[in-house]
């Protein structure tokens, strides 16, 4: 049902009546007054004479006594008129001030307008095409005959989806050397796109927590929470990881967190899983856990309670996961097709591997590997090997500069630990498609055995990664003269059934 102005009209004037207001009782009553030349003013016979600033002070105290003048006590009629000049962002916040407002900021016949004006109808050589138009019509007559604050929900909701197509829009030319959409870290600068996480209690009840920081690294961004008012951690159950995307996105402007956004889910993480299996680190203060996709948890040692929590994001489709999903479903990967390959007996060949190895804007790493390759026969354990950096190799050897580790930080508090960092790996086909892309911290551990490579002096370390579509195995030795760890070894191990639907192949 629409809003309907003229009950609106007469519900206000009842009350008035009821009230045993007049209209006309406050102000100048005309012919009353004769204006001397004086500094005074002199009224009718048998008055006073007063100064006009006086008069003019004693007739508001008057005024102030009888009626409290405030926008809530304006009539509806005319809050409908000053609504009608608004846009539909500060139409959307002024519907946040009071209940009455939420409904008159609703009005059909208000939206109807911003909606035919933001989405008028396509014009082909300066005429309206004929059924648009119709249709557009039909529309405006149906007004009265839609639920209150329906022409709104469309609004936003056309709002959303052209948003949404112009990012897609934006994201299709591809960089032929990377794979990824070229104008990626320009949306990630300049857009309003955010990212929250929401802790969900096991009662039901739910925090919103907007991010602190975030750093857009090499092939990845990493995203940070911290802060004081942090919910009891045994009563949690879930983490919900979401982008946060503005309905009213404008490029030109500086970022705002004002305004109607919308969420879209990308992962959902159970916190009963902060075991001693997931840690990867420790200092004197925190404990940092690592959940699958790329959550790292700070938890303070005494307390046992959140300190942080940091997600590192790799930039392979992350605009699409941050935009186009919904709050509970997360956005799903257009279906791939496989890619005929000519000659399943020679295995893989042609693939490039970009590797990093980073902390808190720090890079202890960043290489590119050319022209990997791997045999059918190296399959094993449903896993096909792919080296990049043998031990027999030494010229491959790669040196991590700096020093490595994690550097976290909270509003009060900040630290090192010693083994742990964050790699991103990107893995490009034989035609430059991004084959496996992720970003995880890792931890480095001691090697309990000396490295099958050369004979080295040094303590040896490795660091290894696993998840459904691969693994991955690093060895790393610390040479004490020069302080500095090298990578002598650095091999991935496939999936068959990743390899076999990308291609179409039966390994």
């Amino acid at each position: 049902m629409a809003t309907g102005r003229g009950r609106l009209s007469q519900l206000h004037w009842s009350g008035l009546q009821a009230s045993g207001l007049r209209l006309g009782a406050v102000g100048w009553a005309p012919g009353r007054a004769r204006f001397g030349k004086g500094p005074g003013v002199t009224h009718a016979a048998g008055s006073t004479t007063m100064r006009p600033y006086a008069r003019r002070k004693n007739h508001c105290e008057k005024r102030s006594a009888t009626c409290s003048v405030s926008l809530d006590c304006m009539p509806s009629e005319i809050l409908l008129k000053i609504f009608s000049y608004l846009d539909a962002v500060t139409l959307l916040c002024a519907g946040c001030v009071s209940r009455r407002f939420y409904h008159l900021a609703s009005d059909n016949f208000i939206w109807i307008r911003l909606y035919s004006t933001a989405f008028s109808p396509k014009r082909s050589n300066w005429k309206v095409n004929s059924v648009e138009k119709t249709a557009m019509s039909m529309n405006l007559l149906s007004v009265e005959d839609k639920e209150a604050g329906y022409w709104k929900k469309e609004y936003i909701t056309k709002q959303i989806a052209s948003v949404k197509a112009a990012l897609t829009q934006v994201l299709k030319p591809v960089n032929p050397y990377t794979g990824f959409p070229v104008k990626t870290k320009m949306i990630l600068r300049k857009s309003d796109l955010g990212w929250v996480i929401i802790l969900k209690e096991k009662s039901g009840k739910e925090y919103v927590m907007e991010h602190v920081d975030f750093s857009i690294n090499d092939s990845s961004v990493t995203i940070v929470w911290y802060g004081k008012n942090w919910p009891l951690l045994a009563t949690l159950s879930t983490l919900d990881l979401c982008g946060v995307t503005p309905v009213f996105m404008a490029w030109s402007k500086t970022p705002t967190k004002n305004g109607p956004r919308w969420h879209s889910l990308i992962a959902n993480y159970d916190l009963s899983n902060l075991t001693e299996s997931t840690m990867v680190g420790c200092d004197r203060l925190v404990r940092i856990f690592c959940l699958n996709p790329g959550l790292l948890v700070g938890l303070w040692k005494r307390e046992e309670e959140l300190a942080f929590v940091m997600a590192n994001l790799h930039i392979h489709h992350l605009v699409e996961r941050s935009t186009l999903g919904s709050a509970t479903i997360p956005y799903e990967l257009p279906p791939h097709s496989p890619i005929l390959d000519d000659s399943p007996e020679y295995g893989l060949y042609g693939y490039q591997l970009h590797v990093d190895m980073h902390s808190s804007g720090i890079s202890y790493l960043c290489g590119t590997f050319h022209d990997l390759f791997t045999k059918k026969g190296y399959i094993e354990n449903g896993y096909v090997k792919l080296t990049a950096i043998n031990f027999k190799n030494n010229a491959k050897h790669l040196p991590l500069i700096g020093k490595v580790g994690f550097y976290w930080r909270t509003d009060v508090l900040d630290g090192f630990i010693k083994t742990c960092s964050i790699m991103d790996i990107t893995l490009l086909d034989e035609y430059r498609k991004p084959f496996w892309c992720f970003s995880s911290p890792v931890c480095v551990r001691s090697s309990p055995r000396p490295s099958d490579g050369p004979d080295f002096l040094g303590q040896t370390y490795y660091v290894d990664y696993v998840d459904s579509e691969g693994k991955v195995h690093v060895e790393l030795l610390w040479i004490e003269e020069t302080e500095e760890y090298f990578i002598v070894s650095l091999v991935l191990y496939l999936s068959v059934a990743k390899i076999n639907h990308w291609f179409g192949t039966e390994y």
